[in-house]
């Protein structure tokens, strides 16, 4: 990384201490079944260059979809067997679902896992896409490809917490909308553990 690089400070943030994060952040009154089993899975949080600075690579997820249709994501899916740990599961699946090659993927770090409420824990794999891609959205997987500008994800006050009701009860989670985007749940949730290593002092 030279000192030029535009994704030197998320480098840096990268390897500041931060706590780890789960759906259950705002929700402390809930928790998972004790002999509840986590799957693994992991996320691809992609970065391209772009005039303004860096932009982070999302997806739409089809409206077709059984579980979680039409939300806002990062790139990824479960871990298979084949795959030799999270990094691999995080590059296979954004090949798969947006047809980012794998080898232009330089992966410069990662978070802790993060529990969803939905059994998973997700490993989050930052990485910087090397050249440029013609992205192709999976069919059934994907409706759109899109990116948004690391600025705006980097900012704390871009950030709401808002609630629904789920099972029963109301869930709180994290909210970034972007224009017409509503970034919510997991992938808002992780983005806002970049921005506070991002702004240590707020």
């Amino acid at each position: 990384m030279s000192k030029t690089d535009p994704l030197e400070n998320v480098v840096r943030a990268l390897a500041r201490p931060g706590r780890d994060t789960s759906d259950f952040d705002l929700n402390p009154g809930a928790r998972r079944p004790a002999n509840a089993r986590l799957r693994p899975a992991a996320v691809l949080v992609a970065f391209i260059d772009a005039p303004g600075g860096p932009e982070i690579i999302l997806t739409t997820r089809s409206s077709r979809l059984k579980h979680h249709p039409g939300q806002i994501s990062f790139p990824g899916g479960k871990v298979d067997a084949a795959d030799a740990n999270p990094i691999a599961a995080a590059l296979r699946e954004a090949e798969e679902e947006i047809g980012l090659p794998i080898d232009a993927v330089e992966v410069f770090g990662q978070f802790p896992s993060h529990e969803t409420v939905t059994g998973f824990a997700v490993s989050p794999i930052f990485g910087r896409v090397r050249h440029r891609f013609h992205a192709k959205p999976e069919a059934g997987e994907v409706d759109e490809v899109f990116a948004v500008p690391l600025s705006h994800f980097a900012e704390p006050g871009n950030y709401r917490v808002e609630g629904r009701l789920w099972r029963g009860q109301i869930r709180r989670y994290y909210v970034v909308p972007y224009g017409p985007y509503y970034v919510w749940g997991t992938t808002a949730r992780i983005l806002r553990a970049l921005a506070d290593r991002l702004n240590p002092c707020n």
